[in-house]
């Protein structure tokens, strides 16, 4: 069964390649199992979420004979009206959205650096400019893996109200003891580093969105026939539907508006994030100092979400212009593919299988300039998963981990090439691991064949096994320019970690007693070229 669908076309047709549909919808409705459904080129913009349920299952979509197609949430802007000083402004009523694209390039929301320290008090900051607008306040570095944004609700007298619950939630979970600073809690809420979403802020090529009115200040000579503002949270989203294939599809202008709402962005880890709960305090050890982290932190949503979903493949496809994490796997899901993709202009995380997911594959995919928005976010995020398998991907210009894996089983990180990690937020890697892995050498994860490079900026590890990592088996990976090759102490400690046949430029030292290290090589920086170990492992790296 073939069915035809064109932005052209009309959903009381018969779907044939001469009548085709105009909505995905309609062909989702008459699609039975073994069907392919073939869009013609052009953009597809979705009012609500394409949704599949098991009903929908055994059906491919895919774009025809290689044209061009786009399945958007996203509204066009075309009514602007002139302000002052060059600024341009539209009504855009009925639209909530936190980024902005003109002519396909990502417009910055309008921002300032605070050079100025405010005081802050319980409910805000005293001492504050004159802001006006609808102004969301910045915390990076808030932990140094952690970025936050909190709105603020008024601005009276130089005195800033801030958005609650986040506020009065940071001041709790963003308590820290630093012991190499002496004895007193820091708050990281005390220094914000950076304020939002002001008309005041503008420079060219910058918008901010203030109640219903969107300011936008041009680029000299800019066109603005071609702005979209992306308003869906969810563009596809799949619950208990098995054997779906999308194949060269481009899917975007998706956004995700928590972070305005009075429950703020309060980062953690990764994708991770507060809302509320019990808080836990770890401890460094003796005169060391303390943290706080939630027992039980919220994920960051896919604008792509599958749940308990079974042989769903995407191949060939894109992710682009869009505001939380591009693509999810959740729950029970079993054998899922992403493969020879593109995720790129991401505001979140790229990639997340988690749940009790099995058997899934990320390979031969191009993941970069992910976490634009939230600098914490990694471009591959594993997590409670078995037997998962992450190989040939090509991940760089990420602000903090490109390859993140938590506690599972099975995990192979295979033939990577990662590079430019690690680029605004600190303590991470270009590939991290967190917790047990396993039970023993037979189920844990094998990180291997993969190059790592270029993650310089001040402490970070190219290849972290953190937080009571076990059962790992690091083997011929090769780690170049980057800020330390590995690390060997942390806490909880590393349990049955191996780090066997790996080239890299510095030492990591001595290993402690539950950690293998054996057959690695230190090179110096001309070496690396000229060795020819190294060079076979370069050339298997990387998208195939």
């Amino acid at each position: 069964m073939k069915l035809f669908v064109s932005p052209v076309g009309d959903d009381s047709g018969p779907g044939t390649r001469e009548q085709p549909f105009a909505t995905v919808e309609r062909a989702r409705a008459e699609a039975e199992p073994g069907a392919v459904v073939n869009l013609r080129g052009g953009t597809y913009r979705l009012t609500e979420p394409f949704v599949l349920r098991a009903e929908d299952s055994g059906v491919t979509y895919q774009a025809y004979e290689g044209e061009e197609v786009v399945i958007s949430g996203g509204r066009r802007i075309t009514e602007w009206n002139g302000g002052g000083e060059g600024v341009r402004t539209a009504d855009v009523a009925g639209l909530a959205f936190r980024q902005l694209y003109v002519s396909g390039r990502r417009a910055a929301r309008a921002s300032v650096d605070l050079t100025e320290k405010m005081t802050r008090t319980d409910t805000g900051y005293d001492g504050a400019p004159a802001w006006d607008g609808d102004v969301e306040l910045v915390y990076r570095g808030v932990y140094p893996w952690s970025e936050a944004r909190i709105p603020a609700t008024g601005n009276s007298g130089g005195t800033l109200t801030m958005a609650q619950p986040a506020f009065g939630r940071a001041l709790e979970l963003y308590r820290a003891v630093l012991g190499w600073l002496g004895p007193d809690t820091v708050y990281g809420v005390d220094n914000p580093t950076s304020a939002e979403n002001s008309p005041a802020f503008l420079t060219p090529g910058t918008f901010a969105l203030s109640g219903d009115v969107l300011h936008y200040l041009p680029l000299p000579g800019e066109d603005l026939s071609d702005v979209i503002a992306p308003v869906l949270e969810i563009l596809v989203r799949g619950e208990n539907v098995q054997d779906i294939v999308f194949r060269g599809i481009t899917f975007a202008d998706a956004t995700w508006q928590q972070p305005s709402s009075a429950e703020g962005f309060l980062h953690y880890h990764g994708n991770g994030h507060y809302t509320g709960g019990e808080i836990i305090t770890v401890e460094f050890g003796e005169g060391a100092g303390s943290v706080k982290v939630p027992a039980d932190a919220a994920t960051m949503p896919g604008n792509i979400v599958f749940t308990d979903s079974a042989r769903i493949t995407f191949e060939g496809c894109q992710f682009t212009r869009l505001g939380g994490v591009a693509l999810e796997f959740q729950g029970t899901s079993d054998a899922n593919t992403v493969r020879d993709s593109t995720v790129t202009e991401v505001s979140g995380g790229g990639l997340v299988i988690g749940g009790a997911a099995r058997d899934c594959r990320v390979e031969d995919n191009h993941i970069h300039r992910i976490g634009l928005d939230y600098h914490g976010s990694p471009a591959i995020l594993v997590s409670g998963t078995t037997n998962a398998v992450i190989a040939h991907n090509e991940v760089h210009d990420v602000p903090h981990a490109g390859i993140v894996v938590y506690s599972g089983t099975g995990t192979q990180v295979l033939n990577n090439l990662v590079h430019n990690t690690m680029q605004v937020l600190a303590d991470g890697g270009g590939i991290y691991l967190a917790g047990p892995q396993g039970t023993s050498s037979a189920d844990g994860a094998l990180v291997r064949g993969n190059v790592v490079r270029d993650t310089i900026t001040h402490y970070n590890f190219a290849l972290y096994t953190d937080y009571g990592a076990a059962w790992i088996t690091v083997q011929d990976n090769v780690i170049h320019r980057n800020d330390k090759p590995v690390v060997l102490e942390v806490s909880p400690p590393l349990d049955n970690v191996s780090f066997i046949g790996n080239f890299w430029d510095a030492d990591p030292g001595k290993a402690p007693d539950a950690v293998t290290l054996t057959g690695n090589t230190v090179l110096a920086d001309d070496e690396f070229a000229t060795t020819p170990a190294v060079a076979a492992i370069v050339t298997a790296a990387g998208r195939r």
